[in-house]
């Protein structure tokens, strides 16, 4: 449990470093107009926070850093939400936008996304309602002749595509319509954005015990099925990660952009988010590629029944208030939207 004094030094400390990125020092704490200690109290409490792994101390300063655990303690004890007044022109924006009569509704994803990366100067996430109410109807298998194949994919919205396929080496036709039968009973009706998951959690030990060579079947199918997502996935603001201090080394950030180019990965961490505003810090995120970012995702609705995600991606180092504030806001908008459009 953190003293009051230890609350107020912490989030002075946050605050600073997310405004310079630049380790902070006892007395540029002291000169602050809300924290009345001397130096040397300062640097003993900075001391004793750095103990209890609220803060780190890099090897080059004599400044201190927050931490994960430092910057989750912020984030779920010291920073006032309601009383941000940060995000003010933001939000004049956002009504603004809001205002505007927008002719499709994939514009307005594709629009919300532009607007919240320029809005945060972090990479912006959108995924569509498709990505949540969209459900797969059935899948077909035509063979062309012993090594292609077209998979036919129909969903609930009507939509209907053609894939070709090759069909892995050594497995007879049979046991591929075999693994597509089975696929119908176990997937109808599922979410696209949960495919995946109940492929290999439900479905994989069942294909396991009925078709030969099931492993390669699936991964087959589940990039056919994945694939035809992306255009649900609406991506906005990725280099602005290289105006980031801590992202100036490009082979650092590699396998984040890595990450950014892969639809399905991107989804899937999105989708995974609970409902409501949710912040992932660090090594909080299930990917190595993010381990160093922070993930603030919020859910909107329709009817009190989620229809996708917002997520903001940036540094540990983020405003947390500021995007927590606009998320806020920003689902409560896309569900007065979604309501005069569906309605």
């Amino acid at each position: 449990m953190l003293t009051e004094r230890q609350k107020m030094i912490l989030h002075a400390i946050v605050d600073d470093y997310i405004r310079s990125a630049e380790p902070v020092g006892s007395r540029s704490i002291s000169k602050r107009g809300d924290v009345a200690f001397s130096p040397a109290t300062i640097r003993n409490e900075m001391s004793d926070l750095e103990e209890l792994g609220f803060l780190e101390q890099p090897h080059t300063s004599a400044g201190r850093i927050p931490s994960n655990k430092g910057y989750r303690y912020y984030v779920d004890h010291l920073v006032n939400y309601a009383a941000m007044s940060g995000a003010g022109p933001e939000l004049n924006v956002m009504k603004m936008f809001f205002a505007e009569k927008l002719q499709q509704l994939e514009q307005v994803f594709q629009q919300v996304a532009l607007m919240l990366s320029g809005l945060t100067n972090y990479t912006s996430i959108v995924l569509g309602p498709e990505v949540f109410s969209t459900t797969l109807k059935r899948l077909q298998i035509v063979p062309i002749n012993e090594s292609t194949a077209v998979l036919i994919i129909v969903t609930s919205t009507g939509h209907v595509e053609n894939k070709m396929v090759t069909i892995p080496e050594g497995i007879p036709m049979s046991e591929i319509e075999k693994a597509v039968n089975l696929l119908n009973a176990k997937l109808l009706n599922v979410p696209l954005a949960h495919f995946r998951t109940k492929l290999y959690n439900e479905i994989g030990t069942e294909l396991g015990k009925h078709v030969n060579g099931y492993e390669e079947l699936m991964r087959m199918i589940e990039g056919v099925l994945e694939s035809d997502q992306s255009d649900r996935v609406f991506l906005s603001g990725a280099t602005n990660m290289l105006t980031q201090p801590e992202f100036k080394d490009i082979e650092k950030v590699k396998d984040l952009f890595d990450l950014l180019d892969e639809t399905p990965k991107l989804m899937k961490l999105i989708a995974s988010a609970p409902e409501g505003i949710q912040v992932r810090i660090g090594s909080e995120n299930s990917l190595a590629a993010i381990n160093n970012c922070s993930l603030i995702t919020a859910t909107y609705s329709l009817d009190g029944h989620p229809l996708g995600t917002i997520g903001i991606l940036g540094p540990t180092r983020m405003e947390y208030g500021k995007v927590i504030h606009l998320l806020d806001r920003l689902s409560i908008d896309m569900a007065t939207i979604l309501t005069r459009w569906y309605k």
